[in-house]
């Protein structure tokens, strides 16, 4: 359970930051270049879509470490009593 909340939060954290960067250098280079916009724009949707596959994956990944590995139904049960 713990190493689930680990994995959530950092791939949260680490999302939200790059994201961030990613867009703030978007607008900065927006800003020098006016006319390089739609190229610019085109690579920073290809750099979103990129960054946001990994919190996609390590979800993937933490529910699979929770349900698969950990057994968690097995467990809930276990520590209900039933």
């Amino acid at each position: 359970m713990l190493a689930f909340g680990i994995i959530v939060a950092g791939v949260a954290f680490g999302s939200a930051v790059g994201d961030g960067i990613v867009a703030s250098k978007a607008v900065e280079a927006i800003a020098r270049q006016p006319e390089a916009r739609p190229n610019i724009m085109t690579f920073l949707f290809l750099g979103v879509g990129v960054l946001e596959a990994f919190p996609i994956i390590a979800l993937g990944m933490a529910f699979y470490m929770l349900y698969g590995l950990a057994n968690l139904p097995s467990l809930m049960t276990k520590m209900l009593g039933h």
